[in-house]
């Protein structure tokens, strides 16, 4: 999931654009879905609806979630994060954030529109109700291969 060092994020423009559009679209309900991959970097995003239909709270819908992992497990991946969206709070994990966090090697992404022309990216490690930020880097496909 992670560097020995310090945790980080790693996804394509392309990813984090997907991110943002399927918050922005699933308003007035948070979105979520889960990030696949190896070593903190993501290889597929997996956009997932939200059991919920809520716009404070969501659950992935649970058949989706298990196809979804069914299929990482397939490709020889894991979950290296889980996102959600904050439609008028902050990019950072609210209590109830923190309370439902079942998966503690995943890291938490969570895109706030409160300001919806400007909308913030925030990445987080959740263990045991401790919240630790982590570094979210955007690389292009030059960084990538190169």
């Amino acid at each position: 999931m992670t560097t020995a060092t310090q945790p980080r994020l790693i996804l394509t423009p392309w990813q984090a654009a997907r991110i943002i559009d399927q918050a922005r679209a699933a308003r007035p309900q948070e979105a979520c879905g889960l990030l696949a991959g190896r070593d903190g970097r993501v290889d597929r995003v997996y956009p997932l609806p939200n059991a919920e239909r809520s716009p404070v709270r969501y659950l992935a819908e649970p058949q989706a979630q298990l196809d979804a992992m069914l299929e990482i497990e397939e490709r020889g991946d894991e979950i290296v994060g889980i996102y959600h969206s904050h439609l008028d709070a902050p990019a950072y994990p609210s209590q109830t954030d923190v309370a439902m966090a079942a998966y503690p090697d995943a890291i938490h992404l969570i895109v706030s529109l409160a300001d919806a022309d400007s909308p913030v990216l925030g990445a987080f490690c959740i263990k045991n109700g401790a919240v630790e930020e982590v570094d979210i880097a955007i690389e292009t496909f030059e960084q990538i291969t190169g």
